[in-house]
């Protein structure tokens, strides 16, 4: 199986009046840090390692999980300043191992069909962008779809159900490497968005419960959709 690169650097500013000094995957939903659901239900899906990819207070995180976590072995990169979404990735990717890795939001989660997404990956061998359906798509950004591939990416503010994206991705190692980018820079408007032609995205469409706690309305519905992860 693939290793996960966890996406864990964020401060989580929109979060700071219900959850100070924290990094914002260590938020406490049902008693506990959300990184340790996360990361649950990553070795539950049958991964094996992860790295996660830390910035602001990273001590907490490491110091909070060591080197395992419930079997999940554990390796950390640390960014030197904000890279953005980007810059961490590809800070992440280098302390990967395989050919591809599975890069995941540290302030989402997803019941992910991993053992479909990891076939698909091994039959096409392009990147991936996880997809899931939501009832309504105005905080994320509509996806544009074209059958199996990734089309294109609505602006944020159109309402209604449709397809936008997890933050979850299958990539390549070397995907990021010899592209001119800079230090920081972010992953979807900056690779994603101009590139789509060249990368080929191939989208896989998830039909598992979604929910990202970036926002306190959000954070507040994890408490209770939730509790079977925290209970688990």
């Amino acid at each position: 199986m693939i290793d996960a690169l966890v996406l864990a650097g964020g401060r989580g500013t929109r979060l700071a009046s219900v959850v100070p000094e924290l990094p914002k995957p260590m938020a406490p939903v049902c008693g506990r840090p959300f990184l340790e659901l996360l990361l649950g239900a990553l070795h539950g899906k049958g991964l094996r390692r992860a790295v996660l990819s830390l910035g602001y207070r990273a001590e907490v995180i490491v110091q909070h999980f060591g080197r395992r976590f419930r079997g999940l072995e554990l390796d950390y990169v640390i960014e030197p300043e904000p890279l953005g979404t980007g810059g961490a990735i590809r800070l992440g990717l280098a302390q990967c191992h395989g050919d591809a890795v599975l890069v995941v939001n540290g302030d989402t989660l997803l019941d992910l069909e991993l053992q479909a997404l990891h076939a698909r990956w091994l039959a096409t061998r392009r990147p991936i962008l996880v997809a899931c359906r939501v009832p309504d798509t105005t905080r994320y950004g509509r996806l544009q779809v074209e059958g199996s591939r990734l089309a294109g990416f609505a602006e944020k503010g159109q309402a209604g159900p449709g397809w936008i994206n997890s933050g979850h991705y299958v990539l390549p190692r070397g995907l990021l490497e010899g592209r001119g980018l800079p230090a920081a820079f972010s992953f979807e408007t900056e690779v994603l968005a101009p590139r789509l032609v060249e990368l080929d995205i191939e989208l896989f469409e998830s039909a598992g419960d979604f929910i990202d706690i970036g926002i306190p309305e959000d954070y507040a519905r994890a408490q209770t959709e939730l509790a079977r992860w925290a209970h688990g």
